[in-house]
């Protein structure tokens, strides 16, 4: 199951400006770094302003359609030097991101660093330590 196009962060730059200017949550396997974006096109939704609560109440099917929630993985050779292991970590955890991503408020940029001693974690651990992470970032409601 493939993440779809709009929730793929890809580009080095916005990678580089979550680091930067996002913030940090971390739990034993996973470190956040999340980022509300701003509205990329301010022509079609109006003003220039962030995709948070205005913009949804404005019209809730452009603003998600416009800023959707957006994930990159970070998975170095320091948590495995092999690739096989290292592409299951990321598997495991799109998969984990693909099935909360309806609870999740839109225009977030997300990159999961993944932490030395993830190769053991399986996919439950993944997906309660995700889900604790965005919930401590208030990307995700804790309800």
């Amino acid at each position: 199951m493939a993440l779809p196009k709009p929730n793929r962060l890809r580009k080095r730059q916005d990678f580089s400006t979550i680091y930067r200017s996002g913030l940090r949550r971390s739990t034993a396997h996973l470190t956040l770094r999340a980022l509300r974006r701003t509205n990329p096109h301010p022509s079609v939704a109006g003003d220039d302003q962030a995709c948070g609560d205005q913009a949804i109440e404005l019209d809730y099917s452009r603003s998600t359609q416009l800023c959707p929630t957006q994930l990159g993985i970070s998975v170095s050779q320091k948590v495995s030097k092999r690739a096989v292991v290292r592409n299951l970590i990321k598997r495991r955890l799109r998969v984990a991101f693909f099935s909360l991503l309806p609870q999740m408020s839109s225009g977030w940029q997300i990159v999961i660093v993944v932490k030395p001693g993830a190769a053991e974690c399986d996919y439950g651990q993944f997906l309660q330590e995700l889900r604790q992470l965005l919930i401590n970032a208030e990307v995700m409601n804790g309800s």
